[in-house]
């Protein structure tokens, strides 16, 4: 017995980091798994090696591609029961609001809040056929703290999604369907290790401030959200669900 045996789960930005590690885990569990990337090629090398998964291409600022890719999973399996939207960016040139240009923060709100949004606006309707259903928006810690290495656009963004949570918790609780925002700390992906790039001095000042001492594994924030997706949860809604290694509750740090 598979802890998600018989749901059939959406996740966005699957074709690589937590996206893929939560699409092998979920289909691992029982799961049968949209694959869902912007990428065609990585959504569908994921599905490839997962136990009954398929791969999709989808933007996720992109209406008609968002409802394109719920219909498609919906008339595959059957329905929807869990919506995990993952995708996100987090570019180069999204810095400090002195310095971030409207491009680069339009870009990264039409994937991180629109995409979300989109998400939610085709995919509950779905849950809702179900009788109920769970939806996992991906946040971060950054929603909660400030920083002053900026990434303003990213920051708000995440922001957005808490917020939306929220409100859609609590509009959808008496129709069995729980939202939580998943707030991930710093984790070891591509996207992250990306910003530090080659200078490992600029890695060591950020990890003084980890609680832990070190970046999260993806599999370890993918843990929650399996929790999340899970009947485990059925009284979790609206939460805001930290994966921090207690970065949130730090004041000082051993170090």
């Amino acid at each position: 017995m598979g802890r998600l045996d018989g749901k059939v789960c959406v996740i966005t930005g699957a074709g690589g980091g937590m996206g893929r590690e939560a699409a092998l885990l979920f289909s691992a569990e029982g799961a049968r798994v949209c694959v869902a990337d912007i990428d065609g090629d990585a959504a569908q090398n994921t599905a490839d090696e997962a136990r009954d998964a398929f791969g999709h291409q989808v933007d996720v600022a992109d209406e008609a591609s968002v409802q394109a890719m719920m219909d498609a999973t919906a008339e595959r399996y059957g329905g929807i029961d869990v919506l995990y939207n993952n995708a996100g960016i987090s570019p180069g040139d999204d810095a400090s609001v002195l310095d971030t240009s409207v491009e680069a923060w339009d870009r990264v709100q039409a994937v991180n809040t629109k995409g979300v949004f989109l998400c939610c606006k085709h995919g509950i309707p779905h849950l809702q056929r179900r009788g109920g259903g769970s939806v996992i928006n991906v946040a971060s810690f950054v929603a909660i703290l400030g920083a002053a290495t900026s990434q303003i656009s990213y920051t708000a963004s995440k922001g957005a999604v808490l917020s939306m949570t929220r409100e859609l918790a609590v509009q959808f609780a008496r129709e069995n369907i729980r939202v939580n925002a998943l707030c991930p700390g710093p984790v070891e992906t591509p996207l992250l290790l990306s910003i530090f790039g080659d200078d490992p001095a600029a890695l060591e000042r950020r990890r003084t401030h980890w609680p832990m001492g070190r970046l999260a594994k993806p599999r370890e924030v993918v843990n929650g959200a399996l929790f999340l997706a899970s009947d485990e949860s059925s009284y979790v809604t609206g939460s805001t669900f930290l994966v921090d290694g207690g970065l949130t509750a730090a004041y000082v740090t051993p170090e």
